[in-house]
């Protein structure tokens, strides 16, 4: 940051503490001033905290999970008004939000994958990863007077590549989970319940390929490039004209021990 701009990141490392050693590259190597995180995998008794302060963020706003799931905030910076929401009644540690600078509000999210099967019936994982984007965006929906105004960002693992050049093979992608058209019109509808802006896209327009995560289950993935983009950098349009740049940072892709995501990371005008 330089006193007129910060750096915000995403990233799903899979486990803070396995992936310690990375996020201590990926910090150096890229200073950003807040750094958003999802499958955090620890609670708050287990999470590293003096490790993350001494990569210079001694601001830490945590919902933790033991094994799974959790999410953080990291920044620099003072965090206020720190708030988690749980949706589909369940206390499963997908969501926190806190403010930066005052007055812009940070949502860190981490939608379900929702298995394999996309079917609602047949997959209850499924069927959970819909019901919780549509309560999010009810959520926006029914508050949007509250909401109006005020400046935000929504990111994280969306766990849904909404557009055709988002995936490696739009056609063979449909049926398959992340891609399918009703996870498609769910996160849509999210999007659309305060006209957030796609931070990516909006530097990288379609027709423009943009992954953020290959599988685990492709060791060719340098060469076949069979990615898809669930992670995710949204603003409200308040802030749309402060956004200076936006990365995907494929080669932690390739870092020793690696998580299948990799950080998307923000320059916008405080």
């Amino acid at each position: 940051m330089d006193g007129t701009t910060f750096k915000l990141a995403t990233w799903n490392v899979n486990s803070i503490r396995i992936r310690m050693e990375l996020l201590k590259k990926f910090t150096a190597q890229e200073n950003p001033d807040v750094v958003c995180i999802q499958e955090v995998k620890a609670k708050e008794e287990d999470f590293p905290f003096e490790e993350v302060r001494a990569l210079g963020y001694p601001h830490i706003a945590l919902y933790g999970m033991a094994g799974y799931n959790g999410v953080c905030i990291l920044s620099k910076t003072p965090l206020k008004d720190v708030e988690q929401k749980n949706w589909v009644g369940k206390t499963d540690a997908r969501h926190i939000c806190a403010k930066v600078f005052d007055d812009i509000e940070i949502n860190n999210i981490y939608i379900p994958a929702g298995g394999d099967i996309p079917d609602p019936i047949a997959n209850l994982s499924f069927a959970h990863k819909l019901t919780f984007m549509d309560d999010v965006a009810e959520w926006w929906e029914q508050h949007r007077k509250t909401y109006a105004g005020r400046k935000m960002i929504v990111c994280g693992d969306f766990n849904v590549a909404p557009l055709e050049n988002d995936v490696w093979n739009h056609r063979q992608m449909l049926k398959i989970v992340s891609h399918t058209p009703v996870e498609i019109e769910r996160l849509t509808r999210l999007k659309n319940s305060l006209n957030f802006v796609d931070v990516l896209r909006k530097f990288h327009p379609e027709p423009e390929k943009a992954y953020s995560w290959w599988s685990y289950r492709n060791p060719n993935w340098q060469t076949n490039n069979k990615g898809r983009r669930l992670d995710h950098i949204w603003t409200t349009p308040n802030l749309e004209d402060r956004l200076v740049a936006v990365k995907i940072l494929k080669e932690a892709r390739n870092w020793e021990r690696p998580s299948d995501h990799v950080p998307v990371i923000a320059e916008i005008k405080r």
